[in-house]
């Protein structure tokens, strides 16, 4: 039992150290008014420790760095950092790697179990992202957990308590789901807690010239060129 307990911690450590070196390499760019309220208002987010955020945009707006944002500057940045694609595992899958499951929970399962990931997000935080794919039935069960502070193993009679912070993101329109009957209602508004939507980088033009030349230049020492922009390209970028 000591032996594993010590095998869990490592991999916690190990997780939130890799998740936390991404963030650090990493740039926010926001020199729009747009993007510095976002980040102001993820920033008093974080600072408050409080849960049941949902960041809203278009693919490619970096909600999933903003999502790490959230956590760097809260109290659990040295906790976990836990993060999983709600739309690419199938639904047994999903619900056995969120919430885990007891040995002999179902065909093919290993023998000692295994924890999920809200276990491992415990005093950490767990980012969903792509949460309008997830399964009806998931949701259900993501539902009590969101309620109750508590989740149950696949297979298990043991309720846990989970202390995390808990952030979603989507590129989809949820409330168009909850009246298609594709997302419960219920949950929708339970995540709905603190909605934050990122401006897409057309909204935001401020930010183009900026992000542009912090690529040119990442891209420059990667392969070792010289390239730059002329201003007629600069000027079709904007």
């Amino acid at each position: 039992l000591e032996q594993a307990r010590q095998e869990a911690d490592t991999i916690k450590s190990e997780l939130s150290d890799r998740n936390l070196l991404e963030l650090r390499n990493s740039e926010i760019i926001a020199d729009s008014p747009e993007m510095r309220q976002v980040l102001s208002i993820l920033l008093k987010l974080a600072k408050m420790d409080v849960s049941n955020i949902l960041i809203t945009g278009e693919s490619g707006t970096g909600k999933g760095l903003l999502a790490k944002f959230i956590h760097h500057n809260s109290r659990r940045q040295q906790k976990p950092f836990i993060t999983i694609n709600c739309a690419a595992l199938p639904e047994m899958l999903l619900e056995a790697e969120l919430f885990g499951y007891e040995k002999g929970a179902f065909t093919g399962a290993s023998e000692t179990g295994k924890a999920g990931l809200f276990e491992l997000a415990n005093q950490g935080s767990i980012f969903l992202d792509e949460i309008g794919d997830m399964p009806f039935s998931v949701q259900a069960k993501l539902l009590k957990c969101l309620d109750e502070g508590e989740i149950r193993r696949l297979g298990g009679t043991k309720a846990l308590k989970v202390d995390c912070i808990f952030i979603a993101a989507t590129n989809q329109n949820l409330e168009e789901l909850v009246e298609k009957k594709k997302f419960r209602h219920d949950l929708y508004f339970r995540l709905n807690t603190f909605p934050v939507h990122v401006p897409s980088l057309r909204k935001r033009r401020e930010d183009i010239l900026k992000i542009s030349m912090f690529y040119l230049k990442k891209y420059n020492e990667t392969y070792h060129q010289k390239k730059r922009f002329s201003e007629k390209c600069i000027e079709q970028l904007q």
